[in-house]
């Protein structure tokens, strides 16, 4: 089933448009949308069709930063129901944990992880579709979203440690710098937000604590509708432990605390076998680290759990039809230029 995003996503999009000089009804009919679709921001469309819709009209204003202009459109409502659960959590951690919890029951297409360690939180980010698509606007616009969330929570003067992109920096960075502040880098390895832990145990200003527990009896069957499921808790330790050499359903199953039958049946509810998660995670993390021209291509097949980089160069041959060297001189080309 294609992933779908609520029609809140696009809060913005025609005003936007006009004022860069675009014709948002072209553009949309373009894509197999419909700008009527547009007036009730609770309705769900295509994601695919607006990560589309997001880099044509990047291209056809000729602003790379358009996602994150649209990003500054976004207000709290734009979440949809669950920013009345989340408004009223004690504090930022508890509040961004919702989100991420919860995350497809107002974008499918969306991807965020909340992860803490040494001082420092990270919000990664990611934008996934089923088909391979550019998606530099959409990540853009889902980070810049994040961000505008926690400058709400924390206050306009908030900071955060860095904001990351794993593609490449525009041609010219002012919106970005305007927007996140100096502390904005390109050709990292995620896509995100570093920020000290400490923030998220800032309590929530817009908090009601009697409110609370109304929003929750309301919101509680939405709620349960966002748990992880166990393909998803799998996937994010494929992640996890591909790097280290030890990504097996063995240890999966430890780390889950059940054994390897457990975790199979699992998978096979979802339609899932653990190898085609692995296939799956690979694919995913091949495109973004071979297309980083700053990462040996030896350190990719590290990172990737290949035990040397003929094997790694045989695995992207099979997947891709080329090799990673070639892959990455196409991608680097003037076509791919800045995007």
């Amino acid at each position: 089933m294609r992933p779908l995003v609520r029609t809140a996503a696009l809060n913005g999009y025609v005003e936007l448009s006009r004022s860069l000089g675009l014709d948002p009804r072209e553009l949309l009919r373009s894509v197999g949308l419909d700008a009527a679709d547009l007036a009730v921001q609770d309705r769900w469309i295509s994601g695919t069709a607006v990560v589309r819709l997001l880099e044509l009209s990047a291209t056809a204003c000729g602003r790379e930063d358009f996602g994150l202009r649209l990003a500054e459109l976004r207000r709290f409502s734009n979440l949809g129901p669950i920013s009345l659960l989340v408004r009223e959590e004690p504090d930022v951690r508890s509040a961004l944990a919702l989100l991420v919890r919860h995350q497809h029951t107002y974008n499918e297409v969306l991807r965020a992880r909340l992860s803490e360690g040494n001082g420092v939180a990270t919000l990664k980010v990611d934008v996934r579709l089923d088909e391979p698509l550019p998606a530099r606007q959409g990540t853009e616009l889902a980070v810049g979203a994040f961000h505008r969330v926690l400058r709400g929570f924390l206050g306009p003067r908030w900071r955060p440690v860095s904001v990351c992109f794993a593609h490449r920096a525009p041609r010219d960075a002012a919106g970005h710098r305007r927007l996140f502040g100096p502390v904005v880098e390109f050709d990292r390895d995620i896509n995100g937000i570093v920020f000290y832990t400490e923030d998220l145990d800032a309590p929530n200003a817009m908090a009601d604590a009697q409110l609370r527990s109304y929003t929750r009896r309301f919101l509680e069957p939405l709620a349960d509708l966002g748990q992880t499921s166990e393909a998803d808790r799998v996937r994010e330790l494929i992640e996890a432990l591909l790097p280290t050499g030890r990504c097996s359903v063995e240890q999966i199953a430890r780390s889950l605390g059940v054994d390897r039958r457990t975790v199979h049946r699992h998978l096979a509810r979802s339609g899932e076998t653990f190898s085609s998660l692995v296939q799956a995670t690979r694919t995913g993390l091949a495109e973004q680290f071979v297309a980083n021209p700053s990462r040996s291509l030896t350190e990719v097949a590290t990172l990737l759990g290949f035990s040397s980089l003929s094997a790694f160069s045989r695995w992207f041959h099979e997947h891709f039809g080329t090799g990673p060297r070639e892959w990455r001189k196409a991608r680097s080309g003037p076509a791919h230029g800045g995007s």
